[in-house]
């Protein structure tokens, strides 16, 4: 049997991508199909990252081209392209970032702002490009999360401000502007505009997904988000019970009428297992996200557990994922991440950077 392109690519028409969850030709990852005698070589393209996973998929990729009969050798390339996605209608990605995400809440103390990290790190541990944009202006909670307390971004223009850096993350927050132990006391148009300055005067570094971690509610904030900068999708953190429940709907909601699609849930707080004695104990309720993403039609992108470490790992400085990567808690956020990220990659991508810009002058 001669070997073709042809029978390479039909011998992976069936091989599933554990998350994309279609196999590499119907997810066009196949690139680059190459014959020569018995040696065959191609690539296989990621619109996601997972760089975890790309030994498992040139190993599973080799088996099943080796298999094929008349075949000597097999090269195997896993590399990854993340590229911008449709926004809000009438909008442009901004400046230094493919995808904006945000992480939103219907009520505080639900944990949104530990799952924005942990996510934003995960992210950047798969081989994306990250940044985290700290959008509470009332209570930032960025600097401590990140270990970064009491520094302060530098200008090389005096116009706009480089990102500090941590963990692999491009960062920024009001917290890094103003004493930490000075209250916020602003009105909303004071608050939209210093979010504004924030996203637009930080100058990212060629972002492929950009972490905003709301404050909790739909106010201003949300508002200001929605109506004037490029939002990929959002996604939802809740805590199973019914009141925190109650919010988060109000918070989707909000989403979907602005035109922003909800990537998923995350439900926080979904089960405590007792430290000394194992016992498992529902405190906050149980199946309540489920049973919210099964109501919108939208994906549980995972459930995590009250745990304390994560409240000390995020206290410290070191967020569960870098702090404790080996845990389930980190496990946990890592699959929420790569979720995420195959929700982002199945969005229409961006058009706007083929078309461009056409200016009428009077000659």
């Amino acid at each position: 049997m001669t070997v073709t392109p042809e029978t390479v690519t039909a011998a992976l028409a069936g091989l599933i991508d554990p998350d994309l969850q279609k196999d590499y030709v119907a997810a066009r990852a196949l690139k680059n199909v190459r014959v020569d005698g018995g040696n065959v070589a191609l690539e296989i393209e990621l619109p996601i990252p997972a760089q975890s996973r790309h030994a498992a998929i040139r190993l599973a990729v080799r088996e099943r081209v080796a298999a094929l009969p008349g075949v000597s050798e097999v090269e195997v390339v896993v590399r990854t392209k993340i590229v911008a996605h449709a926004v809000q209608r009438g909008l442009k990605p901004l400046d230094g970032v493919k995808n904006i995400v945000a992480v939103a809440s219907g009520k505080g103390g639900v944990g949104k702002s530990a799952t924005a990290v942990n996510l934003a790190l995960a992210l950047a541990q798969e081989g994306a490009r990250v940044g985290v944009l700290d959008a509470d202006i009332y209570g930032p909670s960025l600097p401590q999360m990140l270990g970064l307390g009491g520094q302060q971004p530098e200008s090389v223009d005096g116009k706009t401000m480089e990102p500090l850096e941590a963990f692999g993350l491009q960062a920024m927050s009001i917290g890094f502007l103003v004493d930490e132990d000075a209250p916020m006391v602003w009105r909303g148009p004071m608050v939209a505009q210093t979010l504004e300055q924030l996203l637009r005067q930080t100058r990212w570094q060629d972002i492929d997904y950009l972490i905003v971690d709301m404050p909790p509610g739909t106010g201003d904030t949300q508002l200001t988000l929605a109506q004037k900068f490029p939002v990929t999708g959002a996604v939802i953190v809740t805590t199973p019970q019914d009141i925190a429940l109650l919010d988060a709907r109000k918070g989707l909601a909000m989403f979907e009428k602005v035109g922003i699609p909800i990537l998923g849930l995350v439900e926080n707080m979904s089960i405590h297992i007792c430290s000394n004695c194992g016992h498992a104990e529902h405190i906050f309720g149980e199946g309540g996200g489920e049973r919210m993403a099964a109501d919108y039609k939208v994906e549980l992108l995972g459930s995590l557990p009250l745990d304390r470490s994560i409240r000390e790992l995020a206290d410290a400085g070191r967020p569960t994922v870098v702090g404790a990567p080996e845990s389930k808690a980190a496990d946990i956020y890592r699959a929420i991440a790569r979720r995420v990220a195959v929700k982002v990659g199945e969005r229409a991508k961006d058009m706007s950077a083929r078309f461009p810009n056409i200016v009428v002058q009077n000659t």
